[in-house]
C-alpha cells in the first residue's frame, strides 16, 4: 500500500474518533442527572417526629413549652414509650391498635390515657405542665414514668416543692375574693376568732367581740377544690376547699387557726409576690378581760 494511502487511512480514523467523542459529549452536558439517579436509588429511612427534652430537667420542675422540642427519630428504632405527634404510623401503635379491636368491649373500656397516647401520638401542649419525677437529659425522649401530668396520681406530691406541704382549708365566695383566686395565685390568710367577755360576770356590759389578723403571708394556691390548673378561658372558680404550699411549721400554725375562728383568702397583686411567705404573727394567741370597780362602778377591761 502506499504510504500516501495510508496517510489518509490514519487521518480519517482519527477523525472519526473525535467525532465519536464530541458526538458523546453533547449527549451527555453534565454528571449531575447521573448523579442524581444514583442518589434516588439509595434507601431512605422512614422518620417520626418524637418528644425530647429541650434541656436538661430536674425533678420537681413543671414543664413548659421551652422545656419540649420535637426531635426526628427512625421509625424502626422509636421505642413504644416515647411520645410521638401521631404524623408517622409506627409498626407498635399499629399492632397495639389492632390488639384493641379484637378484645371485648370491657378490656377495651379499661384502656388507660398513657396507651391512647401510646396509639394516637400526642401533641406538645398535653404535657405542658407536667412535673418532672426522675431527671432527664436535654435531647432525651420524654416517657411517662419519668413525668406525671395534671391529673394523674401523684401529681400534687411532684409538684410540691422541696420540703413543703399542702394542706385544704375550706372555703366559700365570700372567703376567697368571690371566686378570683386561682390555682397558682399568691394569697393572704386571713383569722376571724370570736373573743367572749361573759368569764367574769353576766352584766350589760359583758358582750362579744371580734379580732381579725393576718396569719399567713403569700402562700401559693396549688389547687381550688381538684383543679390544679384554670383554663384559659376561666377569669374565677368556685370552689369547696383551697389547698396552700405551707412550709411544715407553717401547716401547724394554720391548723390551730383553723380551729379558732374563719378563714378568708386575700388575693395578693402579681408585683406583689416577691416578700416572705409564711407566719407572721402567733396564732395562739388568747385575750382575757378583767373587771375593776371604780367607785362602785364596775369596768371591763380587755387584757392581750
Amino acid at each position: 500500500m502506499k504510504p500516501a494511502r495510508i496517510i489518509v487511512i490514519c487521518v480519517a480514523a482519527v477523525a472519526a474518533i473525535g467525532l465519536a467523542l464530541v458526538v458523546r459529549a453533547m449527549g451527555s452536558p453534565s454528571n449531575t442527572p447521573t448523579a442524581v439517579a444514583a442518589a434516588a436509588a439509595v434507601p431512605t429511612r422512614p422518620m417520626a417526629k418524637v418528644l425530647v427534652a429541650a434541656k436538661d430537667l430536674q425533678p420537681g420542675q413543671r414543664l413548659t413549652e421551652a422545656d419540649l422540642a420535637w426531635k426526628d427519630w427512625p421509625v424502626d428504632e422509636v421505642n413504644p414509650a416515647f411520645i410521638t405527634d401521631g404524623s408517622t404510623p409506627l409498626p407498635a401503635a399499629e399492632a397495639a391498635a389492632d390488639a384493641d379491636a379484637a378484645r371485648p368491649a370491657g378490656a377495651v373500656a379499661s384502656v388507660t390515657r398513657a396507651a391512647n397516647d401510646l396509639a394516637t401520638g400526642g401533641a406538645k401542649a398535653d404535657y405542658v405542665g407536667s412535673v418532672v419525677r426522675e431527671p432527664i437529659l436535654a435531647g432525651e425522649p420524654i416517657v411517662s414514668r419519668k413525668i406525671v401530668r395534671a391529673g394523674d396520681s401523684g401529681y400534687m406530691a411532684a409538684y410540691l416543692e422541696p420540703g413543703m406541704r399542702a394542706m385544704a382549708i375550706r372555703v366559700t365566695v365570700e372567703t376567697a375574693a368571690g371566686g378570683f383566686i386561682l390555682p397558682g395565685d399568691r394569697v393572704d390568710v386571713l383569722l376571724t376568732r370570736e373573743t367572749t367577755l361573759s368569764n367574769i360576770g353576766s352584766q350589760e356590759g359583758d358582750r362579744s367581740k371580734f379580732t381579725s389578723s393576718t396569719v399567713m403571708q403569700n402562700v401559693k394556691v396549688l389547687a381550688i377544690d381538684q383543679s390544679t390548673r384554670a383554663g384559659d378561658d376561666e377569669q374565677a372558680v368556685v370552689g369547696a376547699t383551697a389547698t396552700l404550699e405551707l412550709g411544715p411549721r407553717d401547716a401547724e400554725a394554720l391548723a390551730l387557726a383553723k380551729s379558732e375562728g374563719e378563714l378568708s383568702l386575700v388575693l395578693r397583686s402579681y408585683a406583689d409576690t416577691g416578700g416572705p411567705s409564711g407566719r407572721v404573727a402567733p396564732v395562739a394567741r388568747q385575750s382575757s378581760a378583767v373587771r375593776i370597780y371604780r367607785g362602785g362602778a364596775p369596768e371591763v377591761v380587755v387584757v392581750q
